[in-house]
């Protein structure tokens, strides 16, 4: 007689939950340290990428990032190198979170899903082109135009700040525009409803506009809006698409 499964819906409990938790994290802990340690390995072209946004400042000083501590150099490296594990490692964490909180879903939504983390490669390199080619070449050359410093004063870069200005919007700017993909992952689940995420749109608006000058590294509104007006587009895009597909009725 063959053996009766003790636990056919394969519910889990608490221990198993945090088992399971506990294993997801160390795949999340080991792909950032892989992708750190690559980083490490090609960290001269990946630096070479920020300095050359400052190579069109011209100073009496020339146009070099100077170092104020010796471990300065050893600091920038670090943290570049885990900045990119994040960011080399991002699908792992996002597909280890959505198993985690869904662990019973169904084929139809884990298509949705696998759409959905390729749409978020796309997005993110939408943010990643838009932040390096588009708003922080422009930011730079606004702030140190001779407007703000006068031709007869020299500028000493910080090699820390100045490297960390730019990754660090380069960095919010590839997690930021994830948040579409987010409601339209959410929308698809049914979990939010796209009438409610309408009638909230002028206070998203609002929200997009204070985190976009929250995670500009500069006060420009120019590098702002940059980054305000294709989150708001995408917002709208998320809820259209919702309503054509159908999702978050009710």
């Amino acid at each position: 007689m063959a053996k009766r499964d003790a636990n056919p819906d394969k519910e889990m409990t608490i221990l198993d939950h945090i088992a399971e938790l506990r294993n997801r994290f160390f795949v999340s802990l080991i792909c950032f340290v892989v992708a750190t340690i690559v980083a490490l390995v090609f960290y001269k072209n990946i630096i070479d990428l920020f300095t050359v946004q400052f190579e069109s400042i011209k100073s009496g000083l020339g146009m070099k990032l100077f170092a104020n501590s010796i471990a300065e150099g050893f600091i920038v490296q670090l943290k570049t190198a885990a900045i990119f594990g994040v960011i080399l490692s991002l699908p792992v964490h996002l597909i280890n979170i959505i198993q985690f909180v869904f662990p019973g879903i169904d084929k139809k939504y884990r298509r949705i899903i696998v759409v959905g983390l390729i749409i978020s490669f796309f997005l993110a390199a939408l943010g990643a082109y838009l932040a390096y080619f588009r708003i922080i070449p422009f930011s730079i050359n606004f702030l140190t135009n001779s407007v703000f410093i006068p031709k007869d004063v020299g500028l000493l870069l910080n090699y820390q700040q100045s490297i960390g200005y730019v990754l660090s919007f380069l960095l919010w700017a590839i997690i930021t525009f994830q948040a579409p993909l987010i409601l339209e992952i959410l929308l698809a689940l049914n979990v939010i409803k796209r009438k409610s995420v309408f009638k909230a749109s002028r206070f998203v608006i609002v929200g997009i506009v204070v985190l976009a000058a929250i995670i500009t590294p500069s006060v420009d509104p120019v590098s702002q809006l940059s980054i305000a007006a294709p989150l708001v587009v995408l917002y709208f895009l998320a809820i259209l698409v919702a309503k054509i597909l159908r999702w978050g009725e009710g």
